[in-house]
């Protein structure tokens, strides 16, 4: 019963945030960004808790093409990623795309802050972005570390908003450099989104950085 009345508080949360950002700011529903949007084409299969990109989210004029997951003040080894979306096609650049990004810190863990309600499993270390005409974004963080005693790699967790479309996730960032990417891991990648395994060089200023390009519709299943 605890568990069920805990749900249900974080629910009627949830959804009262919901209201108030829509009643604060009427254009927030005409942006087509929530997932339950009667006009938005369903794609990609089933999303588990997907709905928690909308949490916090800062309305869609207000969310640039540039942001940081990871301020200042975050421990860890500055990292840069400079990204580009592309159209199915793999040739048209891809504008206006809302991408929600988190990660675990430099320790391997989720550390949540103290108004994530749904998001508190994602951890505090996370952004949302908006791809600019030419359809590229930059993301400021620390590089992630893998999780304390498993053999998973380290990674970037990725949702995309399309307009019109619903959420959905793309196969999560791995790092080249990473020995715990096996071949195995490799084979049974779904590529959502493409092969996202990137490569990080350290700059003069010791911040890594990587490209990271995305390919809208790839692999992602019921895609229109």
């Amino acid at each position: 019963m605890n568990i069920v009345l805990k749900s249900l508080l974080l629910s009627i949360t949830f959804l009262n945030a919901c209201g108030q950002n829509n009643k604060s700011n009427k254009s927030y529903s005409k942006q087509n960004t929530s997932s339950k949007n009667s006009k938005d084409i369903a794609v990609g299969g089933p999303c588990d808790r997907c709905d928690v990109m909308f949490e916090g989210m800062p309305f869609v004029d207000k969310i640039m093409s540039e942001a940081s997951i990871a301020d200042k003040t975050e421990p860890g080894e500055r990292m840069e990623l400079n990204g580009s979306i592309l159209r199915k096609d793999g040739k048209t650049p891809a504008r206006n795309i809302i991408l929600y990004l988190y990660h675990t810190n430099a320790k391997g863990y989720y550390t949540p802050s103290g108004t994530q309600t749904l998001g508190r499993m994602n951890g505090h270390l996370t952004a949302w972005v908006k791809t600019d005409e030419n359809g590229k974004f930059i993301i400021y963080s620390v590089r992630p570390a893998p999780y304390p005693n498993r053999k998973v790699p380290a990674h970037i967790h990725i949702l995309i908003k399309e307009p019109n479309k619903t959420r959905y996730y793309i196969d999560e960032v791995w790092f080249d450099d990473d020995l715990l990417i096996t071949k195995k891991l490799k084979d049974e990648a779904e590529k959502r989104g493409g092969d996202l395994i990137i490569h990080l060089v350290k700059n003069n200023n010791n911040t890594w950085v990587g490209n990271l390009k995305i390919t809208l519709g790839l692999n992602i299943p019921d895609y229109k």
